[in-house]
């Protein structure tokens, strides 16, 4: 990853893309397609700080994702 990405609100790990979290879930639906038996993905989204949301995929393991997101006009 670049040395130039926003840290996340956790302070830890740089923000991530929404193009990298459907490439992240394309790969484990093509896993779970494949393997020879039950397979189940979710996906859980929380509100982090302001414009940001934390994506986690689950399925089998847990992939994090911290992305950025415009907060809604409402």
């Amino acid at each position: 990853m670049q040395a130039k990405e926003k840290l996340s609100a956790m302070g830890d790990k740089p923000t991530q893309t929404n193009a990298q979290v459907l490439q992240k879930l394309e790969e484990l639906y093509r896993e779970a397609l494949a393997h020879d038996g039950f397979a189940e993905i979710r996906v859980e989204m929380r509100l982090l700080r302001r414009g940001q949301k934390e994506v986690i995929l689950h399925c089998g393991k847990q992939y994090r994702f911290v992305v950025d997101y415009p907060p809604s006009a409402a």
